[in-house]
């Protein structure tokens, strides 16, 4: 990813376009297929997680909107309990460039170096961020395509109906 750098932001933008693309032709995987490790050698299943909202977060540290959320998402995971945020960073030039925004905005919540594997584990992205949003029972309640904030969650989670169009199939 050290060669990504070296590209121009036009150049980047075509990549990245290119790569949403090849992402949103790939089927989704079951939904206790994925197993993520993060930064610090964790591993985080879905079946682990049973009995918890999970909420896996796909970023990058160049894309404003995923910067923008962080906070909230951070806020979630230190109020909530019966919720684990997960961060998955793609698309990144090095380790440290995402490490340099987790610390930055003092990320509570695990970060996983992720790549296009990753995303396709979930069945692709088509912008970001894309966060996906799973049930107690390990049921995927759906993707959704941009920043959240950290009340849309909230009432995602409490299963009010305003938040029913948040999380797409």
């Amino acid at each position: 990813m050290e060669v990504f750098k070296k590209f121009s932001s036009s150049t980047k933008g075509a990549l990245f376009t290119a790569l949403l693309l090849s992402l949103s032709l790939v089927q989704p995987a079951g939904a206790n297929d994925w197993n993520l490790k993060d930064k610090d050698g964790t591993h985080y299943t879905l079946s682990g997680l049973s009995g918890k909202w999970v909420l896996v977060n796909f970023w990058a540290p160049w894309c404003p909107s995923c910067i923008q959320e962080m906070p909230d998402l951070n806020s979630l995971q230190q109020q909530h309990k019966n919720l684990q945020v997960i961060g998955v960073a793609v698309m990144y030039g090095s380790r440290k460039e995402v490490m340099d925004v987790v610390t930055k905005k003092s990320i509570s919540y695990p970060i996983v170096f992720g790549n296009e594997d990753t995303a396709g584990d979930f069945g692709g992205m088509d912008g970001m961020p894309t966060s996906f949003l799973y049930s107690p029972s390990g049921k995927l309640v759906g993707r959704h395509q941009g920043p959240l904030t950290q009340n849309e969650v909230e009432q995602a989670i409490e299963q009010k109906p305003d938040a029913a169009a948040l999380f797409t199939h």
